[in-house]
């Protein structure tokens, strides 16, 4: 009788596989990035070793560089993660909110968090409207923070110790007439934010285009991702208290249903 076939033992990952997650892992982890002796040292991996395993992914586009020389999660990196991100509970539970608000409304609406590299904030789903003149974006699209509805209001919402360091480096690109490039206007417009909990715009960063946007708070009340709707500004200002209104009911809507404390219903 033959004996019974054994499976051979499962073979260890290739050392650079495992060196290519620990890099990924440690610069997801910081927000500035690193230089080469900066990710030698954390990851524990020889800099001969690293060049190698660095411009590969460079090359690939999961890193870039900046002007110091810090290696960043770069484009194709951030790709990923949207899509992880777009698959998430997150997405799934607030579409049907998204999708509500656009019949209501007929403009577009979208939901952002901030972007893995952070001090930028990203797009994650989207409902657009049917109108042939219509706000669009694509998924993983990043916006300023300073100068955007859904930016200023997850800025408004940052830890005060982070949301100052931002405050102190950020360098302001005058997008139209409209746009802010003062501190201290910005400054008191996330304060306006805060106390009222709704951002807006109106051709800070798109002349002719205005938004709003709502904060989804978690279960503890902190932040967890911002709903935006945005069109035209005549039509957005026709429409202001309607799409305020149903706005602030859809992030509430939004973080019940994370909490898991409500069903799906319509506005």
């Amino acid at each position: 009788m033959a004996s019974p076939r054994t499976r051979p033992p499962k073979a260890p990952a290739p050392l650079s596989v495992d060196r290519t997650f620990a890099i990924l892992g440690y610069l997801a982890a910081e927000r500035g990035g690193d230089t080469l002796t900066g990710i030698a040292r954390a990851t524990h991996t020889p800099k001969t070793s690293l060049v190698g395993l660095l411009a590969g992914m460079l090359n690939g586009g999961y890193l870039s560089r900046d002007d110091r020389g810090a290696y960043l999660l770069g484009p194709q990196m951030l790709a990923l993660a949207l899509q992880v991100a777009a698959k998430s509970d997150l997405a799934s539970l607030a579409r049907p909110v998204l999708t509500d608000l656009v019949s209501l409304t007929g403009e577009t609406v979208l939901i952002g968090v901030l972007a893995p590299e952070g001090d930028i904030a990203m797009y994650i789903d989207k409902v657009e409207s049917a109108n042939p003149v219509r706000y669009t974006v694509s998924l993983g699209e990043r916006r300023e923070l300073y100068c955007t509805a859904i930016g200023k209001l997850l800025l408004a919402h940052l830890e005060p110790r982070r949301q100052d360091a931002y405050l102190r480096k950020v360098e302001f690109r005058r997008f139209t007439n409209n746009t802010i490039v003062s501190r201290r206007r910005l400054n008191a417009e996330l304060e306006a934010i805060r106390r009222e909990g709704i951002a807006r715009t109106d051709s800070e960063r798109v002349s002719g285009a205005s938004a709003v946007a709502v904060p989804v708070l978690g279960p503890d009340g902190a932040l967890v991702a911002g709903i935006t709707l945005a069109g035209p500004s005549e039509r957005i200002e026709a429409q202001r208290a309607l799409i305020e209104e149903s706005l602030r009911s859809a992030g509430r809507r939004a973080a019940a249903l994370i909490a898991g404390r409500a069903a799906v219903t319509p506005l």
